[in-house]
């Protein structure tokens, strides 16, 4: 019959979890955020539907799914498509139907 060998790990001195939070946290107020998390300026037509103030990429389409939710305006046969209603044609270049991969490619086109 086999024993089975219990192995136990050797601590590394550091608490798990501190590796990666540090550096993120470690920005100061003057910093500038870059990459995914730079506040992006918005175009008119897509601050009617998510206001005007620069906001990330991330919170942008954050932002246009609250207004695609509470409008009512996801297909009810094919939820991929998006129904735009005055506000998101403007935004999807006239189109009445996007699907949800099309928009985010539509989006960036007001952010700069």
């Amino acid at each position: 019959m086999a024993t089975k060998k219990t192995v136990e790990k050797k601590g590394t001195g550091k608490a798990e979890g501190t590796s990666r939070g540090k550096a993120a946290a470690g920005k100061t107020k003057g910093e500038a955020q870059k990459g995914i998390m730079k506040p992006m300026s918005i175009s008119p037509a897509l601050a009617k539907v998510v206001g005007d103030k620069p906001l990330p990429r991330p919170e942008v389409v954050k932002k246009l799914w609250e207004y695609i939710k509470k409008n009512n305006l996801q297909d009810k046969e094919n939820k991929r498509n998006i129904n735009a209603d005055e506000n998101l044609k403007e935004v999807f270049g006239g189109k009445n139907t996007v699907s949800m991969f099309e928009m985010t490619k539509l989006v960036s086109r007001h952010l700069s």
